[in-house]
């Protein structure tokens, strides 16, 4: 007589991160939740600016700006390269730009 054996699934935990990875990721995705640095990504997307351009695009100020931008650079969303005085923003590599047209993605009908 033979006895069925269900197979053992994976271990479900093999996926989740440690606590420090965690936390790290959830104020990562915390960054995403602005309306304003949302708008300054996708601003980015395709092209680099200025602040005051992206101030100008946004009709926000530059001060606003700049705020939001420090945070981005903070988190490796966006990088900066200096021209003369004055800074222009790009996106920091392709990973920004597929979770923002992922994110499109999966809210489209």
């Amino acid at each position: 007589m033979s006895v069925f054996h269900a197979p053992v699934p994976e271990q479900p935990q093999k996926h989740i991160p440690g606590i420090e990875l965690s936390l790290e990721l959830a104020d990562f995705y915390k960054v995403f939740a602005d309306f304003s640095r949302i708008r300054i990504l996708f601003a980015l997307l395709d092209h680099e600016l200025y602040v005051n351009e992206l101030a100008e695009i946004l009709s926000m100020s530059q001060s606003a700006v700049s705020h939001q931008l420090r945070i981005l650079r903070q988190y490796k969303l966006v990088k900066v390269r200096r021209a003369g005085k004055t800074s222009v923003y790009s996106l920091s590599d392709d990973h920004v730009y597929r979770i923002l047209t992922q994110g499109l993605e999966h809210l489209s009908p």
